[in-house]
């Protein structure tokens, strides 16, 4: 079966675009095969910073041909519904289409259309067009004299050749020609932009990867990253000190070059006065390199590791000289940043004020960085009030927080209003991917408690759902505030996600509180959280973030807020591998407590995990099942009443009923020690008295009165197991 071979050759990729600039490529070009009746084996994308390119694998030839019956009206039908029918199916004239009879309904017209399969080449050569100008780049530019015309073509950079060949492997492959803006497509690709600027002929894809690699141009992105990753490493071994590995950068420098050739850098030693992840990030940030660290120590080393995209004649020498002087330069910056953090603030008299608001000490330099956040008025956002006022806020609720973690709530408090301060200092205001991080050195370096200083690291965490969590105590009551704060004043004043747009990733935010609690095993009432934050605000600010016509109060013990974390729960368990049916038997609106619903939802799968308890459920959904039946005849909740015992005249129905009364109080006893292992183990003993029930009675019995006695015990059973579980709600 034939190959398809296809590259979009063009001036630069984005390193940041390449990856889901593949994958979205080949998914137009293989939906579009489908559509058309194409099938194929296989389909791999590649790139490079300046190629797009598919191997496809095994295509059909052709497309199969179709034959698609379209039933018509009657065939008295008015002339009119006849002709509409005939124009749908393209036909001529009623005698092209078929009569066919109804023994019910008479005889009605069919219109049989035929459409012939279409060779491979043609399909594809008709689909690409439209894929090349429709392509979903986040940025794109038009180019040239074309640019000025309506409808040219838009591309991340200028498109400069179109890549396409399609054969067996037996046979000589061809062009599938089609134009794009001029750009007709070939069996032509370039090499690299310095080693190898001609043109290469190709036919297929392992020839191509073949000549691409003579011309130095490694196709395969994961490949590219290999080579960077094994060779640093061993240049990095072979001085003495060890690569701090980084697969973000790893992912981006594979981007930037197509053919990998790592050189090693340095630095003077006096700029590793300067900590660890500002010298880490000021060389990856600029020069997007690695840094080196000593492999006894963990400490960074002066050294660091550049990719060049070239095999310089010098060996390198001229690119590491300029690559270093770049480097010099901006460690000089962030030395200056870090020493001037170091030093009074020159407006310390301005700052009196807001030291004593927050009981800040002016003496230290990261309260003072604190106070000038306060001063400076910075709008958290229009309805919510300054960051001042939200450190607030959050130092209120991350006291209120610390007994129920176990911490101290001092220590909680002082945490938290030295949290966002290191938002003003100069090297955060240069570098905004490490706050926090220098929030914690710099609470170090004036003597904080070490609790207190990595609280202030630690409570952006988790940043992400790879991210770990906080678990000091300190950290996570501060953390939780922090994002508590986020979640309940954004849904006061009504700025909820909605669709994909999060703007304030408040599902981040819910998600990190999920985290937070389940992770490191804390019980906390959401619904209390809440209506404490309410009241934290100030009143101005309950005035802009409450409409008027509803109470305030109300807004925080909506479950609208609620529910939005039980569907981050949802997302959260299903990711861990919790069954979806089981998470909704549990979860009921008013759950506010998320380790205890986790705590059922696995109490309840080792219940079915069990024969007995597998068994309890088929009997429960049959109870289940004639109730729903026999209330809509007699309306809902009709058998709820307590069950007549002197009408049980069945030893089965006595034998459950006797038994329902024994275990639903051994349940509570056990839900009320919060045992819902045992208290599931308790209701799997239900199992036998079910099954001989269904065995024995007839529910439906003749006399009305024995039936609702018997509907009210299958009720009974109902609310017994309601107490864990809504058994309705359980696939099987």
């Amino acid at each position: 079966m034939p190959d398809l071979l296809l590259e979009l050759f063009c001036e630069e990729i984005p390193a940041r675009m390449q990856r889901k600039a593949a994958g979205d490529l080949r998914k137009a070009v293989t939906d579009a095969l489908v559509e058309s009746g194409l099938t194929y084996e296989g389909a791999r994308e590649y790139w490079t910073p300046r190629r797009l390119a598919l191997d496809i694998r095994g295509v059909t030839a052709r497309s199969a041909d179709i034959s698609e019956e379209r039933k018509g009206p009657r065939t008295d039908a008015p002339e009119k519904a006849v002709e509409g029918f005939l124009r749908g199916a393209g036909l001529a004239s009623v005698d092209e289409a078929e009569v066919r009879s109804d023994p019910k309904k008479g005889d009605f017209y069919v219109a049989v259309i035929k459409k012939p399969g279409r060779d491979a080449e043609e399909i594809i050569a008709e689909a690409m067009p439209g894929i090349i100008r429709s392509f979903p780049w986040p940025k794109s530019m038009r180019w040239g004299k074309a640019s000025r015309e309506p409808g040219s073509l838009r591309w991340v950079r200028p498109l400069q050749s179109i890549l396409c060949t399609f054969g067996p492997e037996t046979e000589e492959t061809r062009i599938i020609a089609f134009e794009v803006d001029g750009i007709v497509a070939g069996n032509v690709t370039r090499g690299h932009r310095f080693h190898a600027p001609g043109e290469i002929t190709v036919r297929r894809f392992d020839d191509y990867v073949a000549k691409l690699e003579d011309a130095r141009v490694v196709l395969d992105a994961e490949r590219r990253k290999d080579m960077i990753a094994t060779d640093a490493r061993n240049l990095a071994f072979a001085q003495g000190v060890e690569l701090v590995e980084d697969e973000g950068l790893l992912e981006e420098v594979s981007g930037l070059v197509e053919w990998p050739v790592p050189l090693m850098g340095e630095f003077e030693a006096d700029y590793l006065e300067i900590p660890d992840e500002v010298v880490r990030l000021t060389i990856k940030t600029n020069q997007k390199c690695f840094v080196c660290r000593d492999p006894e120590t963990q400490q960074l080393t002066n050294r660091f590791i550049l990719v060049a995209n070239i095999e310089a004649t010098d060996g390198g020498k001229e690119i590491v000289h300029g690559n270093g002087k770049v480097v010099r330069a901006r460690l000089s910056d962030a030395l200056h940043f870090w020493k001037t953090d170091q030093a009074d603030l020159p407006d310390l008299g301005e700052l009196k004020a807001s030291a004593e608001k927050f009981g800040l000490d002016l003496k230290k330099p990261l309260d003072q960085r604190m106070a000038k956040l306060d001063r400076l008025d910075v709008t958290f956002h229009a309805k919510l009030g300054t960051q001042g006022e939200r450190v607030a806020r959050i130092a209120k609720l991350a006291e209120e927080l610390a007994p129920k973690v176990g911490a101290d709530p001092k220590d909680a408090r002082r945490a938290a209003l030295l949290a966002k301060a290191d938002l003003t200092t100069e090297v955060v205001g240069e570098f905004p991917e490490v706050q926090g991080a220098m929030g914690r050195i710099y609470a170090e370096l004036q003597g904080e408690d070490p609790d207190v200083a990595k609280a202030v690291e630690d409570h952006y965490k988790p940043l992400g759902p790879t991210d770990d969590v906080p678990t000091g105590p300190v950290a996570i009551a501060v953390a939780l505030a922090d994002k508590l704060d986020t979640l309940t004043g954004f849904w006061a004043i009504d700025e909820k996600p909605t669709g994909s747009k999060d703007p304030y990733a408040l599902r981040r935010a819910a998600l990190g509180v999920i985290r937070i609690l389940l992770e490191n095993g804390i019980r906390l009432r959401l619904h209390t959280q809440m209506r404490f934050w309410e009241s934290s605000l100030a009143p101005d600010i309950v005035e802009a973030a409450t409409p008027v016509s509803i109470d305030s109060h109300e807004l925080y013990r909506n479950v609208d807020l609620l529910s939005f974390f039980h569907d981050r729960l949802k997302v959260y368990l299903r990711d861990s591998g919790a069954r979806h049916d089981l998470i909704d038997a549990i979860l009921s609106p008013e759950d506010d407590d998320l380790l205890i619903v986790v705590r059922k939802v696995e109490a309840l799968g080792a219940m079915l995990d069990t024969e007995a308890g597998a068994n309890l459920l088929a009997g429960t959904k049959r109870a289940l099942n004639i109730l729903a039946a026999e209330e809509k005849k007699d309306g809902e909740g009709a058998f709820d009443g307590a069950v007549d015992k002197s009408l049980l005249t069945e030893p089965a129905e006595r034998e459950l009923a006797n038994v329902l009364e024994t275990v639903s109080g051994h349940v509570d006893t056990h839900i009320g020690k919060e045992d819902y292992t045992g208290a599931f183990s308790v209701l799997a003993e239900l199992r036998p008295a079910v099954d001989a029930f269904f065995d024995a009675v007839m529910v439906n019995a003749d006399d009305a009165a024995v039936r609702a006695n018997r509907l009210a015990l299958l009720s009974s059973l109902r609310a017994t197991t309601r107490k864990l579980a809504d058994f309705s709600k359980i696939a099987g």
